[in-house]
C-alpha cells in the first residue's frame, strides 16, 4: 500500500511554470516615449525586508493599466516601465 506524500505549504505556493514561456517576445516596431508624469506616478521597490513584491507589482499593474497611448498595448507599457519603479538594492 502505497501512502501518498502530501504537498507543503511552499509546494503549494509555488507559481506552476512548466508550460509558462521562459522568455519575454518584445516588440521593437512600437516606438513610444513614457512622459516623466507617468514615471512620477509608478510605484517604487527598494527591496527591503519589509516591502512586499506582491502589493508593489499590484500597484504598478493599476497605474500601467491607466497609461493608453495609440498603437502600444499595456506588456508593451510595462515592459518599459519597470525598471522605474525599482530603486536602490531592487534596481541594482
Amino acid at each position: 500500500m502505497a501512502v501518498e506524500r502530501q504537498q507543503t505549504l511552499k509546494e503549494l505556493a509555488a507559481a506552476n511554470v512548466e508550460n509558462q514561456p521562459l522568455c519575454i517576445n518584445i516588440n521593437n516596431n512600437v516606438n513610444f516615449e513614457l512622459k516623466s508624469g507617468f514615471i512620477h506616478l509608478l510605484p517604487t521597490f527598494n527591496g527591503l525586508a519589509g516591502e512586499d513584491p506582491h502589493t508593489h507589482l499590484k500597484e504598478f499593474h493599476m497605474v500601467c493599466v491607466g497609461m493608453k497611448l495609440n498603437g502600444v498595448n499595456e506588456e508593451q507599457v510595462k515592459l518599459k516601465a519597470f525598471s522605474f519603479s525599482l530603486k536602490g538594492a531592487a534596481k541594482a
